[in-house]
């Protein structure tokens, strides 16, 4: 179920959150699925995409367009420095999910090719630890 909106927290940086989360239960859906590994990558780095938006958003950071997770993580580091400590590692490679998928053929695929089932639930549990920290930032 959605996360009730804070009294002071603004309606875009809630639907923001609301996004993430549907992206989380689009996880949720396909987990253990080893024919959507890619899938769950993908909605993974927009979970994460999304939650640091949210937060980005609250604060009323003026920010260029970018889809960048190393770049929206350092604006929101920035500002909330509370979510030092975060798998760098990880969100390296699902920006790179991103950022390299330019046709169908190459969507959600790492250098190596897909994501194997175990790092399809690295990824899940990344996007859900960093939508936790997100939005209990705003609690």
């Amino acid at each position: 179920s959605r996360r009730k909106a804070a009294c002071f927290m603004r309606k875009i940086t809630q639907a923001w959150f609301d996004a993430a989360a549907d992206d989380l239960r689009a996880i949720e859906c396909m987990d253990g699925d080893g024919a959507l590994t890619n899938i769950i990558a993908f909605h993974a780095q927009q979970c994460v995409e999304k939650s640091f938006k949210a937060l980005i958003e609250e604060g009323e950071i003026p920010v260029r367009k970018t889809h960048s997770l190393v770049q929206l993580f350092g604006i929101v580091l920035e500002a909330y420095g509370q979510l030092s400590g975060m798998d760098t590692t990880l969100l390296n490679l699902l920006d790179q999910l991103y950022t390299d998928s330019r046709y169908p053929n190459e969507f959600g695929l790492l250098p190596d090719g897909k994501p194997t089932l175990k790092e399809a639930g690295l990824f899940q549990q990344f996007a859900k630890e960093v939508y936790e920290k997100c939005s209990g930032l705003l609690r």
